[in-house]
C-alpha cells in the first residue's frame, strides 16, 4: 500500500481483503466508510467481532456454532432425536430451519471431501456422525450436502460409512440446482427437496 495511507487503515483494508468475497476495492470502501462512521458503530462492530470468537463454540453433539453446550437444537426435547440431517456448514442449518418443516437434529460436517483442496474424510466430522448413529437411537440420516461433485462424493462416503449401522440413509431430492449452495436456496425449493428425499 501507499505510504500516503496510514498503517492502521492499511491493516484494516488487508484484513477485509482476506475475507471471502471481498476484494481490495470493497475492502477500501468498507474501511473508509468506518472512518467516517459514528464512533458507536465502529465500537459496536469491534465488540461484535471480539465476542464472535470469545463467546461461541462448537456444540459437542452436532458441531454447530453455539453459545451453550449442547446447543439449543440438540437439547430440545420436542425435536425428533431419531432423525439427523448431515450438512456441510452451519449456514446450511439455518437454511433448513427456514423451511419450518424439519424437526430433527443436525450434524455439521464442516466441509466436503475435496482432494483438489486437500480435504479428506478425516478432516470432516464424519467419524463423529457414525459414532452418533452407533451410540444413539437414530433411525434415519438425511445427507443434506450441496449438490455437485464434492457434495456427492461426501454423500457417497457417508453412506458407505453408515452401511449396516442400523439407520436408513437418505439424500435430499434433486430439486436443488447442481453446483448451488444450500444457504442460497429459497425455502420452498428446500422444503420440497426435504419432502422428496429418497433412500441412497
Amino acid at each position: 500500500m501507499s505510504k500516503a495511507i496510514p498503517e492502521p487503515v492499511t491493516r484494516l483494508i488487508e484484513a477485509f481483503s482476506s475475507l471471502p468475497g471481498i476484494g481490495p476495492k470493497t475492502a477500501s470502501r468498507l474501511t473508509y466508510y468506518l472512518l467516517r462512521a459514528p464512533d458507536k458503530l465502529t465500537l459496536t462492530l469491534a465488540d461484535a467481532l471480539q465476542n464472535l470468537k470469545s463467546q461461541t463454540m462448537l456444540c459437542s453433539v452436532c458441531f454447530n456454532i453455539t453459545v451453550e453446550n449442547p446447543c439449543p437444537i440438540c437439547s430440545d426435547a420436542r425435536r425428533d432425536h431419531r432423525l439427523i440431517a448431515a450438512v456441510e456448514e452451519p449456514l446450511d442449518v439455518l437454511a433448513l430451519e427456514r423451511t419450518g418443516t424439519y424437526d430433527g437434529l443436525y450434524h455439521v460436517l464442516h466441509g466436503a471431501i475435496s482432494p483438489v483442496n486437500g480435504i479428506g474424510p478425516d478432516d470432516l466430522k464424519i467419524r463423529e456422525l457414525v459414532q452418533r448413529v452407533v451410540e444413539g437411537d437414530v433411525v434415519e440420516v438425511i445427507v443434506a450436502t450441496n449438490p455437485g461433485m464434492e457434495g456427492d462424493a461426501t454423500a457417497m462416503y457417508v453412506q458407505r460409512q453408515l452401511e449396516g449401522k442400523g439407520a436408513k440413509v437418505t439424500r435430499l431430492a434433486r430439486g436443488l440446482p447442481v453446483g448451488g449452495d444450500l444457504e442460497y436456496v429459497d425455502a420452498v425449493t428446500l422444503m420440497r427437496a426435504l419432502q422428496g428425499r429418497s433412500e441412497m
